[in-house]
């Protein structure tokens, strides 16, 4: 059976970056795949680091053919309805997460020397938890997340499919407007959200543009949801990290947040917007040896 990274699933860990690489100009693509595919140990804990490592689809294509799922395609276009969400698509993706940030900055610091010849940092991001479970806006993150048992099976593109044992994740950072959120009476965040602030139970008399009623997973599919919340105390926000084994899952939930073709647009959306927006495949760890040749 095809083994997938396991980092995906490393749930309690405490410090994250997440850091995006653009093909620097005259390098290979191909090469740069190979060496992130070839970074130490990238599928299991390395000195305390877990590592996941990300392409963007169609260079994965390019370089390993066969283990590319069908019509998987990069955030090429902005998602316009009563907002837009932006197309900022990069090449590659590497998402550190551990124990502790002094060795998550140098892991990742490692993971840049080792790639500066073929790309350059376009995006980094740090991330930590906030109170156990709860993003900034106060309320617990990932109340419809499947259980670890459930999850690969939910996210892992099956066995006998090109890319077997690989995921579809969705990248986006989402500041958000603390000021006006925290005006609200907790009364109206929980309106604004779809469930109680207190234990996150869904309400029965939800509205239709609430963020619950906008993402129903009973709708569009399940996916697993890694979130984390970013920032500084005047600047902050959430990573959403959403893997599933379709993207079509996650495209249609955008589409539903943004109110394309008329429809309503996420309530949560006048509260917090998003800033960056790019699908990577990320590989099996299976393919990421036989890539990396490690």
């Amino acid at each position: 059976m095809t083994s997938p990274q396991t980092g995906i699933f490393a749930l309690g860990t405490s410090s994250h970056a997440y850091v995006e690489f653009d093909v620097s100009e005259g390098a290979s693509g191909q090469d740069l795949v190979t060496a992130i595919s070839s970074l130490r140990e990238p599928r299991t804990t390395m000195g305390g680091v877990n590592l996941v490592a990300g392409f963007r689809p169609e260079l994965w294509r390019a370089a390993v053919p066969d283990d590319a799922p069908v019509r998987l395609h990069g955030f090429d276009d902005d998602v316009v309805g009563g907002l837009t969400m932006p197309a900022t698509q990069h090449d590659a993706v590497l998402w550190l997460s551990g124990s502790a940030y002094d060795v998550i900055f140098e892991t990742a610091r490692a993971a840049i020397a080792e790639v500066r010849a073929l790309a350059s940092v376009a995006e980094e991001t740090s991330s930590w938890p906030y109170r156990h479970d709860r993003d900034l806006t106060g309320f617990i993150d990932g109340t419809e997340n499947p259980t670890l048992i459930d999850a690969a099976e939910i996210i892992l593109v099956p066995e006998g499919r090109p890319g077997a044992g690989g995921t579809i994740l969705l990248l986006q950072k989402w500041p958000h407007d603390a000021d006006m959120w925290e005006s609200l009476p907790i009364g109206e965040q929980e309106r604004v959200m779809g469930r109680t602030k207190a234990d996150g139970v869904e309400l029965e008399d939800k509205p239709s543009d609430s963020h619950v009623a906008r993402t129903d997973q009973d709708q569009f599919g399940k996916i697993f949801r890694r979130n984390m919340p970013y920032g500084t105390v005047t600047d902050h926000g959430t990573m959403f990290v959403g893997f599933s084994s379709e993207q079509h899952v996650l495209a249609k939930m955008l589409e539903s947040m943004a109110g394309v073709g008329g429809g309503e647009r996420d309530a949560l959306t006048r509260y917090t917007q998003p800033v960056t927006g790019a699908y990577y495949f990320v590989p099996s760890a299976d393919s990421l040896r036989a890539v990396g040749g490690v």
